[in-house]
């Protein structure tokens, strides 16, 4: 309806990449939102954001940014993780009294932590999650208003959390086109290690390993569809990765030391020549993908389907 209030008056988005800046883009394209305000390091990229209509202006962090924070509704944090107990120091004395504060972090045990530590009064109004979304693109030349149709957003709230900021973050990531789920901190982290975090060391070691041979480009020159696919994700931020894999260190080395083990048993199998073992081994891992990729590919149910 014309006239109608946006569900969001004023988002705050600090990190205006992909993930923030398709939020950005999604809510504007909603109508829940009213007006957006960009926070970045560098002014190239918020110049980029507002060339492309993302956000109605941008300040860089170096600036006096927290300001934005005094009557904001929403301030969304999409940087590198490892920056966040510095901006939850920054927010502590600026954010209203109203504003709920969310994140889009890929682990959540160590950025609830930094909440608590530093957000002061405010740390029941922050509100964990993780769009399950993205692509091996950054910036906000890489972002779509379609990022999230159809994903999962997973929330991780605590006892400490006001049931109307959750309501509110479940709300605007819903406004997206998300399915928005809610997982323990813990489990959080320790799944993510798994399915995440784990593909994403893999693929930056392989493509590391293969570029310190003396031979490299001969590797590189004969490489295919499956290397392509496989290692797709190495073109991600290496700083964000960096700050993922030592923020959830504990369960990605037991993420390492499980694949690891498994790795030795297929070696076992492939020394030994064990034909029918390997056949087994491969038919069973062959079956679970392809039974997870009919599941991703399911109908999205909505309210009334």
């Amino acid at each position: 309806m014309v006239g109608t209030p946006a569900m969001i008056g004023k988002l705050v988005v600090v990190g205006v990449g992909l993930i923030g800046g398709s939020c950005a883009m999604a809510l504007r394209r909603a109508g829940a939102v009213g007006e957006i305000v960009g926070v970045g390091r560098t002014q190239h990229n918020l110049d980029v954001a507002l060339a492309r209509g993302i956000i109605d202006r941008g300040c860089t962090l170096a600036s006096a940014w927290t300001r934005e924070a005094a009557d904001a509704d929403v301030v969304l944090l999409a940087a590198p993780v490892a920056q966040f107990p510095a901006l939850f120091r920054a927010l502590a004395g600026a954010v209203g009294p109203a504003t709920v504060i969310t994140d889009a972090g890929s682990t959540k045990q160590d950025v609830i932590d930094a909440a608590h530590a530093n957000l002061g009064p405010a740390a029941s109004r922050f509100v964990a999650g993780h769009p399950i979304a993205g692509t091996e693109h950054t910036g906000a030349a890489a972002a779509f208003p379609e990022l999230f149709a159809g994903r999962s957003v997973i929330l991780a709230p605590t006892a400490n959390t006001a049931p109307a900021a959750a309501a509110t973050i479940t709300a605007m990531w819903t406004a997206c086109g998300a399915r928005v789920g809610v997982l323990s901190p813990a489990r959080h982290d320790a799944i993510f290690a798994a399915v995440s975090h784990l593909p994403h060391v893999l693929a930056f070691t392989l493509v590391a390993d293969l570029a310190a041979r003396p031979d490299a480009a001969t590797y590189f020159e004969h490489a295919a569809s499956g290397f392509r696919d496989f290692t797709r994700i190495a073109g991600g931020s290496p700083e964000m990765w960096r700050d993922i894999a030592l923020a959830n260190r504990s369960a990605l080395l037991e993420e390492l030391d499980r694949y690891g083990a498994a790795l030795a048993h297929a070696r076992t199998l492939l020394a030994a020549g064990d034909s029918d073992a390997l056949a087994a081994l491969f038919t069973q891992a062959s079956i679970a993908r392809r039974d997870w990729e009919r599941q991703r590919q399911q109908p999205v149910a909505r309210d009334g389907d």
